[in-house]
């Protein structure tokens, strides 16, 4: 059974925000706004699901945004953001989840305390907010600007998202609730008699809502951002045949290289070093030689399960530089095609993928043409 499931809301057109696309499929450090909070939420241990609420016409967008993550398949919002969250609720019905986290896309920022917490009350409490207290004095003003006395900010907070409750009981909420248009969920819960506690939010944790906004994000996500390096290597011997498969592109020759799969070095360094980026072992680990499964496989398959490792865990590959080691074959005709390969493996643009050849100067097992060597480094952004 799935017991926590985050609900995020991706529906809204952004009127505010004056962009050409909904401000949540708008690039912040290079990823969809989206993506940001997907990213977040989905790698959470105590979330075990992540659907989002999205516009049908804002298909192509979404699935940019949720490229490589492991999420369950979107549904339609509504007119209104309490529609689009009642119709994101009955969608779960049939998961019969215990818990649920409604969240805004357009907090890209959610920390994982601020999940954990609001988990954690839901061990007391059949709901649970982020919030932050009222600072800055507040005021009342007329139509026309003068001032009036402002009510006392002692008892007042600013609510956040994402926003957890009983999933029974903010389901049977939003059902009795149809005809009203709350701005979030805690409203919701409070006029069905639903006790909604706080728990500390997070400035960090603020909402898009306009282009100053954005600036303040894009400040934000460079500098939360975490790079780690990886290194691969992987050599096999040639054997009779009449071609050799070299960063995924076929390459007529003398000889055919020897392995258990389709033997091709540049991918398996490459696939190494993404696994290394995450310390996730090696490919012999993920794809045992003794497993006849493998026999003849495609070497797209590695890297690709190295890649979607590496969005699970939170990173997004950026550079991929590989050497390869031969004297024969030539690589510099097929070195295009090999970038423009693995840039589509990877979902790079090609200048973010480098291929280099060299010799060992008629040295060593490469030297005297027995086989091929290949030597990879991969770069990977994480958002801490």
């Amino acid at each position: 059974m799935t017991k926590t499931i985050a609900l995020v809301v991706a529906a809204g057109r952004g009127s505010r925000f004056g962009a050409e696309r909904p401000k949540q499929y708008t690039l912040l450090a290079g990823l969809p706004l989206l993506r940001h909070s997907l990213l977040r939420l989905s790698c959470h241990p105590e979330i075990d699901a992540v659907r989002v609420v999205i516009q049908p016409d804002d298909q192509a967008d979404y699935e940019m945004a949720a490229a490589g993550l492991s999420l369950l398949t979107p549904v339609p919002g509504g007119a209104t953001r309490q529609a689009s969250v009642r119709l994101g609720l009955e969608s779960l019905v049939s998961l019969q989840p215990d818990r649920v986290l409604i969240h805004d896309a357009a907090r890209p920022f959610p920390s994982s305390q601020i999940i954990s917490r609001l988990v954690a009350a839901l061990d007391e409490w059949p709901g649970a907010i982020p919030a932050l207290p009222v600072v800055d004095t507040l005021k009342r003003a007329q139509p026309d600007g003068l001032l009036q006395q402002g009510p006392d900010r002692s008892h007042l907070v600013r609510a956040q998202t994402p926003q957890a409750f009983s999933f029974g009981a903010i389901l049977k909420a939003h059902r009795s609730l149809q005809s009203s248009d709350e701005t979030d969920d805690a409203a919701v819960a409070e006029k069905a008699g639903v006790s909604v506690v706080t728990v500390s939010g997070e400035e960090e944790n603020f909402k898009v809502t306009t282009a100053d906004d954005l600036r303040r994000a894009e400040n934000l996500a460079t500098g939360f951002r975490e790079f780690r390096t990886g290194l691969g290597y992987d050599v096999h011997a040639f054997s009779e045949g009449d071609f050799v498969t070299l960063c995924g592109v076929r390459i007529p020759h003398d000889r055919s290289l020897q392995g258990h799969s389709d033997a091709d070095v540049g991918l398996h360094a490459l696939t190494d070093a993404l696994l290394g980026c995450i310390a996730a072992g090696d490919i012999g680990q993920h794809f045992p030689p003794s497993d006849p499964r493998w026999q003849g496989a495609d070497s797209a398959e590695f890297l690709r399960h190295a890649a979607g490792l590496v969005t699970q865990a939170g990173g997004q590959v950026r550079h991929a530089d590989i050497t390869l080691i031969c004297e024969r074959p030539k690589i510099g005709p097929y070195r295009d095609a090999m970038r423009a390969r693995i840039a589509e493996l990877l979902d790079l643009d090609p200048g973010g993928v480098n291929i280099k050849a060299t010799t060992t100067e008629g040295l060593g097992f490469t030297g005297r043409r027995e086989g091929v060597a290949a030597q990879a480094v991969a770069t990977v952004a994480f958002l801490t």
